[in-house]
């Protein structure tokens, strides 16, 4: 599992790791039922604390990434196609947001917005 830190960006290490994980999953890298590394595998592959893999590996379970059993180990959940179709709808929500916040910083209309909007959801751009 490829998992790069970066010692430059804003997010927590812990974050990061969440992240990358999310994003395997959610590209079909990882499938239902892959093991993950221990915690400590993985803390010790990327020289970060067993603590801060412990908090990406809780953040994955609460959000229904994965799921852990005590001995056993971590492996990835089983999807159902609805909860996909939302997380990848949170990831475009995320980045439309910062598109409007931009838009209104540099003074863009709405309507202009809407439309290239439209440009790129139809690949004419």
């Amino acid at each position: 599992m490829d998992i790069i830190i970066s010692s430059n960006s804003s997010k927590p290490i812990y974050e990061q790791i969440t992240m990358q994980i999310k994003g395997m999953i959610m590209g079909g890298e990882l499938v239902t039922g892959t093991p993950l590394p221990s915690m400590r595998a993985m803390a010790r592959s990327l020289h970060v604390s067993v603590i801060t893999v412990q908090k990406a590996y809780e953040d994955l379970q609460r959000d229904g990434f994965i799921d852990t059993t005590v001995g056993r180990g971590s492996f990835v959940a089983a999807r159902n196609a609805d909860f996909i179709r939302e997380e990848q709808q949170r990831r475009v929500e995320h980045h439309l947001a910062k598109a409007a916040e931009m838009a209104q910083t540099y003074g863009i209309p709405l309507e202009k917005l809407v439309e290239l909007i439209n440009l790129f959801y139809k690949g004419e751009i």
